[in-house]
């Protein structure tokens, strides 16, 4: 029969792609969707025909540097520069002139984690700016077709 829905088996529910569990993969469940699509002069009565604008127009294009890298890259080597200072000086069993305080090499390294990756994050942004900056002097110009779609 022409439009039917093919059988649904309620043992499992259906995946991704409609078909049920234990339904052979030649038996699909069309969702409620006509089998065939109408022709526009069996659908005339249900809309008009869309009106489609056609015009071409010159844009800039550019390459520009994801800055989210940049940053990231920044905050990466500011842990490395943390571990190479951190076991370079690490932590002293004595008292700290200027605080009093015993630091253990724990302490040393959330210091200067602190310290370096807020560097690096901002080194990170200074080189991802002067990257867009040298991008940007690299445009060029391209025709492009914009077709906008207008329905009445």
């Amino acid at each position: 029969m022409s439009g039917e829905l093919t059988r649904r088996n309620t043992a499992r529910p259906p995946d991704i792609h409609g078909r049920n569990g234990d339904t052979p993969p030649g038996e699909w469940d069309n969702g409620g969707m006509a089998d065939q699509a109408q022709s526009p002069e069996e659908s005339a009565g249900a809309a008009s025909a869309p009106r489609i604008d056609d015009r071409r127009e010159t844009v800039r294009v550019r390459r520009a540097p994801k800055f989210s890298v940049f940053l990231i890259l920044g905050a990466a080597l500011g842990i490395v520069a943390a571990l190479i200072l951190t076991f370079s000086f690490g932590g002293s069993l004595e008292e700290s002139p200027n605080t009093g305080l015993e630091y253990s090499q724990e302490q040393v390294f959330g210091f200067l984690l602190l310290i370096c990756v807020s560097v690096g994050v901002g080194v990170g942004g200074i080189v991802a700016l002067a990257f867009d900056r040298r991008s940007s002097r690299h445009t060029r110009d391209v025709t492009v077709d914009h077709e906008s779609v207008h329905q009445d």
